[in-house]
């Protein structure tokens, strides 16, 4: 048998699809499969049915945006001020005082950085080396583990 399609069969699948006013219709057999469709427009006026074309795989494009700057893993970072305690930070003293420290800031060893809260205890964080803040990786209010980095020294 060959491979080729019989458009008999197509022109007399389009012949009952229009008669019988369907919007669908699927026929196979052991040498091919057909499917037709159309749509009818508010005065029955058939409008041709709209095409979703898939790409393969290989063609698909990934969707992921890229941030300006990598995200950096500060866990085992000598720089990094690390949270001594499981709490909530705090930036600055109050929501009125200014913060802490701030990047591009010169800070000495021993100069409090920013508070921990636990357990109703407001706890300074000291930092661990004298240098320059390049980051602060919290933000007021967020939760800390034990160990989190806080904020980067260079």
């Amino acid at each position: 048998m060959s491979n080729s399609i019989d458009t008999k069969i197509i022109g007399k699948l389009a012949e009952i699809l229009d008669k019988n006013q369907l919007t669908g219709l699927k026929y196979e057999d052991e040498n091919c499969k057909i499917s037709l469709s159309r749509e009818l427009g508010a005065a029955g006026i058939v409008t041709p049915a709209p095409i979703s074309v898939m790409p393969s795989p290989k063609t698909i494009a990934p969707v992921e945006e890229k941030e300006e700057t990598e995200e950096v893993d500060y866990s085992n970072s000598p720089n990094a001020v690390k949270s001594p305690m499981v709490g909530v930070v705090y930036l600055s003293s109050n929501p009125d005082a200014p913060t802490y420290v701030k990047v591009g800031d010169n800070i000495s060893t021993g100069d409090t950085v920013c508070l921990i809260e636990a357990m109703k205890t407001f706890n300074p964080v000291k930092a661990h080396k004298s240098g320059k803040v390049t980051k602060i990786l919290v933000e007021t209010g967020d939760p800390v583990e034990y160990g989190e980095p806080l904020i980067v020294i260079e």
